[in-house]
């Protein structure tokens, strides 16, 4: 496909890149695994070939990032900050070139490519607040002339395995928090989206040099699962963050617990929302369709399931349907597109068997789910199927723009599917009545990580934490206190008097 003049895709990419201070890394000349190609779903056309990384050299990466660390963690965490701020204001000067390599790889329209880096950038500032702010606290004691406190030390090198999805901002929720906590990172990108990881790594560099701060803290390896699992698998590496599948997830955190390092993972969603008699039917429309719609389906925020009561299930649907016959699908690129491409043939594929099965399960697709053009990009219109149970199809993810619509008579009812399912990551409730809105967000309500009211399922701000329950597996990024889990605590007694009791009224000797 070519841009407006003669630039093809390729090109636009490279020269994102070069912008970035960044470029094609050059092979080592070592014995390396097959070429990696850098493909955009715009047109299934290749952007780059690249070499991935050897397992030596990931054994040098993760090494390095040890040795880093050695040094970092005892830099003040207000200097520490230091590095994050001017990575802040590189994205800052670069947003335009790295949105557009968003788009490229992962194909979402411009806004939202803009709105991911636009929120690597928010978590640097709220990272470099932060290091300013790891606070611990200090505890009564039982016995006389004595102290005790708590106190948080850096933990170590954190790799990261991020997703195509959010190709960067997921690797900045945790690259900008772990740095000011002291730790050194080594990031493991998507095979999907090499392009942007490179500029990403190309910024932090330079952020590190312009302000004098060791060699090392950050290290970049490409590759297949293989490179993953060399980070899942090396003690030295004390936290392993992982955002993907479920079945990722099952095969991560076993090995990870198994030399005892820590996981945070980030796996699977299927999130639902739920449409009370009571709602603002306008409101719900807007924010149903861009959570179910927006990036094709294709966030783990991504709205999956509809529950409307029954009094307004069909106006309810046929709003949908008609919204969804006006979005425009096409190249991400292109002004007025509001879904770009699915990332590749085997999610078209996944999308149009779960169709099928939700069809021999009584299912009625009410509008979308088609192919549009044919090649090597998958571009889908996408769907509202209205459903007669939550069967199977509804309480697996497909990672896809499948909206299940399913009625309910009783609000408990409304509660019991909506929990249903063995994710637990988003969820929202539409409604105007302020007891059903409290008990949506009580402990007897939405099991998931994230319980908005009036708005949907994806969109969430950096400053609170990020993460869902049961099968989405447990992790919290982003702000609050996700921090704590990139950091070890330490419990300190201080003993300032010259007496030596013990606690609990021991006697000894």
């Amino acid at each position: 496909m070519t841009l407006p003049g003669t630039e093809t895709l390729a090109d636009r990419a490279i020269r994102a890149l070069n912008h970035c201070g960044a470029a094609i890394p050059e092979p080592t000349g070592e014995t390396s695994p097959a070429p990696l190609t850098a493909r955009t779903p715009i047109d299934g056309s290749a952007l780059a070939q690249l070499h991935p990384t050897t397992t030596a050299e990931v054994e040098i990466a993760i090494g390095r990032a040890h040795e880093a660390f050695l040094a970092w963690r005892s830099v003040p965490a207000p200097k520490r900050g230091a590095v994050v701020r001017r990575l802040g204001e590189l994205l800052t000067e670069h947003k335009t070139d790295l949105a557009g390599l968003v788009t490229l790889e992962a194909g979402k329209i411009r806004s939202e490519a803009l709105g991911e880096v636009q929120e690597m950038i928010d978590i640097c500032e709220f990272a470099v607040g932060l290091s300013r702010q790891l606070y611990g606290r200090t505890m009564a004691s039982e016995r006389p002339g004595h102290r005790l406190m708590e106190t948080w030390h850096p933990l170590g090198v954190v790799g990261v395995i991020s997703a195509f999805n959010f190709p960067v901002a997921v690797w900045a929720w945790n690259t900008a928090v772990a740095l000011v906590c002291g730790d050194t990172v080594v990031w493991k990108p998507s095979e999907a989206t090499p392009l942007t990881a490179i500029a990403c790594d190309a910024l932090l560099r330079r952020a590190a040099t312009d302000v004098g701060a060791p060699d090392g803290l950050h290290q970049l390896v490409l590759g297949t699962a293989m490179v993953g699992e060399q980070l899942v698998d090396d003690p030295r590496v004390a936290l392993v963050s992982a955002t993907g599948s479920v079945r990722m997830g099952r095969a991560v955190a076993p090995r990870v617990a198994a030399r005892f390092g820590r996981c945070l993972l980030e796996l699977g969603g299927n999130n639902a929302a739920v449409v009370t008699p009571s709602a603002d039917l306008d409101l719900a429309v807007r924010g149903i369709v861009f959570a179910a719609a927006g990036t094709a389906g294709q966030r783990c925020t991504t709205l999956r399931r509809l529950i409307v009561h029954r009094s307004i299930v069909n106006d309810v649907t046929n709003r949908i349907a008609a919204a969804y016959r006006q979005l425009t699908v096409g190249n991400p690129f292109d002004d007025g597109v509001l879904v770009g491409p699915l990332i590749n043939e085997s999610a078209c594929s996944a999308m149009q068997a779960a169709l099928d099965t939700a069809r021999s399960d009584g299912g009625i697709l009410v509008t979308g789910g088609e192919r549009i053009g044919s090649g090597e990009s998958f571009y889908v219109t996408p769907a509202v199927v209205s459903m007669p149970a939550q069967t199977a199809i509804v309480r697996a993810e497909t990672f896809a723009p499948i909206l299940y619509v399913l009625s309910y008579d009783t609000f408990d009812e409304a509660i019991a599917l909506h929990n249903g399912v063995p994710q637990g990551l988003s969820s929202a409730i539409f409604t105007t009545d302020q007891r059903e809105a409290e008990r949506f967000l009580a402990a007897d309500g939405s099991d998931c990580g994230i319980a908005n009211v009036n708005i949907g399922t994806s969109g969430a701000e950096i400053g609170g934490a990020f993460g869902g329950e049961k099968e989405t597996g447990g992790g919290r990024e982003s702000g609050s206190d996700a921090w704590k889990a990139y950091m070890r605590r330490a419990t300190n007694t201080v003993n300032y008097s010259d007496e030596l009791p013990l606690a609990q009224g021991v006697e000894f000797g």
